[in-house]
């Protein structure tokens, strides 16, 4: 049904030119109502449909009732088998002293414990490493063993200059390096 161009004039020229921009408002607002408030809507619903599934699911897990979800029941065996084992600590250390050699960084005498985690039962050696050098070759030297052996962790970095004029920084880094119980 195909409405006149002329009906249409005279329809707005009776309304008025307040009529007009009313009727210009009301179909601005319906508009706006169809493109951008229901399509907002419906990803609100879609996310508290995830947080309900989600507390669900980890109200399951805080009663012991249900399973971690793994996707073919292999892949913690798979991350397990990704770690280095306790047997590879050694290499291991001498890579983070390699790639300390490569830097031209000082380290001094650590202290290495070796624990095991008790949620997880995997080996835990934890590291600490009095460093010396320059920022860039600290950055660099973290960067390369965060890079190189992804089942170590820093926990904590702490470097300081006795003297703002100072190049060379004076430090610790505290690390912990998970290792598969094989």
């Amino acid at each position: 049904m195909r409405v006149p161009r002329l009906v249409v004039h005279e329809q707005l020229r009776a309304l008025g030119r307040p009529g007009a921009v009313g009727a210009g408002l009301l179909l601005l607002a319906v508009g706006y109502a169809l493109f951008g408030l229901l399509p907002g809507y419906h990803a609100v619903q879609g996310m508290n449909a995830r947080l309900a599934s989600g507390s669900a699911q980890l109200a399951g897990h805080a009663s012991g009732g249900a399973a971690p979800v793994l996707s073919d029941g292999r892949q913690l065996e798979d991350f397990h088998r990704t770690l280095p084992t306790q047997q590879d600590a050694a290499a291991v250390i001498d890579r983070i002293y390699v790639l300390a050699d490569q830097e031209h960084i000082a380290l001094a005498r650590g202290e290495y414990a070796l624990g095991v985690d008790p949620k997880t039962h995997l080996a835990r050696y934890r590291i600490l490493l009095p460093v010396s050098g320059s920022y860039p070759q600290l950055r660099r030297f973290m960067h390369g063993m965060l890079e190189e052996l992804p089942a170590l962790v820093l926990e904590d970095v702490d470097f300081q200059r006795k003297q703002v004029s100072d190049v060379q920084l004076q430090g610790r880094i505290r690390m912990t390096l998970y290792l598969s119980r094989r």
